[in-house]
């Protein structure tokens, strides 16, 4: 079937500017992390991405190793893309990564830049496209000069395989040096992905959102529902279909009595403001401005209803925020630090 985009995909959806760029996110993203493999329908991953857009999400972030198996994602998205958006691809915002293990030998993962721009290379073949929008580096090499990884990424730029260039899950220390490093090169860090949610909050003990707010580098937070504990998921049990109960990203080992009965009640505060747990997480980390875009992922079109509701209601008050502290950081569900890895 033929897929026709909604006329009025862009009236409801908020739009944020990217750092000190010209370039405007939606303030919910859709990442391509899981249900995007293989092991996924294809005709479940087209309607995930048709209901995205037609919700006015216009970014759509990938990784090389996103699958199972790797890779497979952005060979999935680049089949929606020829198929489904190839009269639309002036309106989207394509992003992808490099610097975890895609291929045998030394220079199949981290950050030189002889794995980042052959990756880059393998990431647009699979996606059938001229270049991306954005191109990250995925994690800090702690064995690359930093200078060589941003070079790299300034190359992918000046040889147009990328607009704009990224970083994820640096923290400020390295955020600072990786913009200065760019400035120097003349191709500007637009914009930092690190994991953030209300259970996971270390981009505000490092110091990271100040400083991407100093520096105007945009932000998108990846994880805004915690791997799903931030949803009525596990609010009885752990479904064997889900992350948790397939092993693949969230130990199940952190739904333990005690976090689950706070997640309960995290999820009566969120009736009490009229949403859904999940709106309610994804309006948190939007709250006061400071981040430009959540990213999201689903299993199905319903989720990304749900989620894209968020934005109807992202104002806080003292005493709710109060109230999810004491369940959210009081409660000792703090369970993520920026060591998680995807």
């Amino acid at each position: 079937m033929t897929y026709h985009p909604k006329k009025e995909r862009y009236e409801k959806m908020l739009y944020n500017t990217c750092g000190k760029s010209g370039l405007k996110l939606p303030a919910i993203s859709l990442g391509l992390w899981h249900n995007f493999g293989d092991d996924a329908s294809h005709e479940n991953k087209r309607a995930i991405c048709h209901t995205a857009f037609d919700l006015g999400i216009t970014h759509f972030d990938l990784a090389n190793n996103y699958g199972p198996p790797a890779g497979s994602a952005e060979t999935a998205f680049g089949r929606i893309l020829k198929d489904d958006f190839a009269n639309h691809r002036d309106e989207l915002i394509i992003s992808s990564k490099a610097g975890y293990d895609m291929w045998p030998g030394p220079y199949g993962e981290w950050g030189s830049r002889k794995y980042l721009i052959a990756s880059c290379d393998q990431s647009l073949k699979r996606l059938g496209v001229d270049y991306v929008d954005i191109f990250y580096s995925h994690r800090f090499d702690p064995n690359t000069p930093l200078e060589e990884t941003m070079m790299a990424l300034d190359h992918i730029v000046r040889s147009g395989r990328a607009l704009y260039v990224g970083i994820s899950s640096y923290n400020s220390q390295r955020t600072r040096e990786a913009y200065q490093i760019l400035k120097e090169l003349g191709t500007p860090c637009l914009i930092h992905q690190p994991s953030y949610s209300m259970l996971n909050r270390w981009i505000e003990e490092d110091g990271l959102v100040d400083t991407l707010e100093e520096l105007g580098i945009g932000s998108i937070v990846f994880s805004p529902l915690a791997q799903g504990m931030l949803t009525t998921k596990y609010l009885k049990d752990i479904p064997e279909n889900s992350r948790a109960g397939q092993h693949k990203s969230l130990n199940p080992d952190f739904l333990n009595e005690k976090n689950i009965a706070n997640i309960r009640s995290l999820n009566e505060i969120a009736k009490g403001r009229g949403q859904t747990l999940a709106q309610m997480a994804i309006a948190w980390v939007l709250r006061k401005g400071r981040i430009t875009s959540a990213l999201i992922g689903a299993s199905r079109p319903e989720q990304v209803i749900d989620c894209a509701k968020a934005i109807e209601n992202i104002e806080f008050s003292e005493n709710e925020l109060k109230e999810i502290d004491k369940y959210a950081v009081d409660g000792s569900i703090n369970i993520w630090s920026k060591s998680i890895e995807k």
